[in-house]
């Protein structure tokens, strides 16, 4: 379910590897309506029902429900270059078997009318007892269970020092990745007002059990016993009551933004909605995590005192840039400080603009990054290029609209302008 990042029995070191996550929804092509038959389509290529695929450099897999496939790297990549290629070449694949059952890939993090009370289907093969216990305490109808295609980064750390500021470096930028990568601001065909309503719902899945998601910007901690104490033992200590054959009580349990994986020496990161092509996705991945180097070396402060910035008020900013994307304001002087930006206060937008002009291309980029990255900080983020073309009025004739431009973005590999 998550790309390795992992070279046989030795940890890689930081930024040595790369993982890459995409999620995409199966819908109908000629309504736009979910298709739940990824199932069909794994058995499709495979000739026979499986639930993953781990053949060539790009592999496949099932998530919770049967409207949703994953793509990832296959392993580490040693680097971001071609990868949008590679994902393309797979979506194309995956969308030749669909053909055959009126169906096709649809990006972004949310279907905009999906109703998950009538429509979900989960995942009922192998591993099914996993999804099953998830259903049974939280109840996966919600559209945070079964409405929502994210992005994962998966990053490598050799040893707790490395851990530590690769952690406390995600922690630090996390609050404000979304506002690159938000793509959600629909629901049930209303216009939600937020741009990044993939974030609002999921931060909520598990209200029941809160230890599960915290504020969804971890907790600064320092080596591995300490995540283990203070994260990882209350959150099973708190599920236990609920889980008792011990089904849920594993590392991937942490809902957080993101997760140490202790079991592969990497830290994943989820707080990313998928964009309506790879090449969209990488751009921002080559940003994020060379704003991460820069961080973790470090570029402008101490992984100590990054570390001193307390988690409400990072959670805060996150809640900010959920609403309102690369437009949302950064008042926090402590927060900006950090970066060593300029003002007091500025838009998301134009923290990003300033990080990226402030950071050097790594060996590890693809090509093209950067232009793709100031299309995005000129015209928007996805979110809001997609509220701009359908109107204030976010009639349904023009969401269907967008809907089948975007199907034909990611079959075609180009960036959404309008409709």
């Amino acid at each position: 379910m998550i790309a390795v990042v992992k070279d046989g029995d030795a940890p890689l070191s930081l930024f040595e590897g790369f993982g890459i996550e995409l999620e995409y929804m199966v819908v109908e092509r000629n309504s736009g309506d979910v298709l739940a038959v990824t199932d069909q389509v794994l058995q499709r290529e495979a000739g026979e029902m499986v639930s993953s695929i781990e053949e060539g450099e790009i592999g496949w897999s099932n998530e919770l429900v049967l409207h949703v496939i994953e793509l990832k790297t296959n392993g580490p990549a040693p680097a971001l270059a071609g990868l949008p290629q590679k994902f393309l070449k797979d979506i194309g694949r995956i969308n030749d078997h669909l053909s055959g059952l009126n169906g096709c890939l649809m990006p972004t993090a949310m279907h905009p009318w999906m109703d998950p009370d009538r429509e979900t289907r989960l995942w009922p093969h192998e591993n099914n007892e996993i999804y099953a216990a998830y259903n049974g305490i939280f109840d996966c109808r919600g559209h945070g269970w079964a409405n929502l295609q994210s992005m994962h980064i998966n990053l490598p750390f050799a040893g707790d020092d490395e851990f530590f500021r690769l952690h406390t470096a995600i922690r630090t930028l996390l609050p404000v990745m979304p506002a690159l990568a938000a793509s959600s601001p629909f629901m049930q065909w209303e216009l939600t007002g937020l741009m990044d309503t993939r974030l609002e719902t999921y931060r909520h899945n598990a209200d029941r059990i809160p230890a599960i998601t915290g504020q969804v910007v971890p907790e600064p901690v320092r080596s591995r016993e300490e995540y283990q104490r203070l994260i990882l033992e209350p959150m099973y200590a708190a599920i236990a009551p609920y889980d008792p054959e011990k089904i849920l009580q594993e590392e991937w349990l942490n809902s957080r933004g993101a997760i140490a994986r202790f079991d592969r020496s990497a830290i994943e990161i989820r707080v990313l909605d998928t964009q309506e092509t790879p090449g969209a996705d990488i751009a921002v991945a080559c940003a994020i995590i060379s704003v991460l180097k820069a961080l973790s070396q470090p570029q402008w402060s101490e992984p100590g005192t990054q570390a001193e910035l307390a988690t409400a008020s990072l959670a805060a900013i996150l809640l900010d840039v959920i609403r309102a994307g690369d437009e949302a304001v950064i008042r926090s002087n402590e927060y900006l400080n950090l970066f060593r930006f300029p003002e007091s206060s500025c838009r998301a937008g134009e923290l990003w603009q300033y990080l990226s002009e402030s950071v050097a291309d790594p060996p590890f980029v693809n090509a093209g990054w950067r232009q793709i990255l100031d299309f995005i900080l000129k015209e928007g983020c996805l979110a809001r290029r997609l509220v701009r073309a359908v109107g204030p009025g976010g009639r349904r004739s023009h969401i269907r609209e967008a809907v089948r431009v975007l199907c034909r973005c990611l079959a075609d590999g180009v960036l959404f302008e309008g409709i």
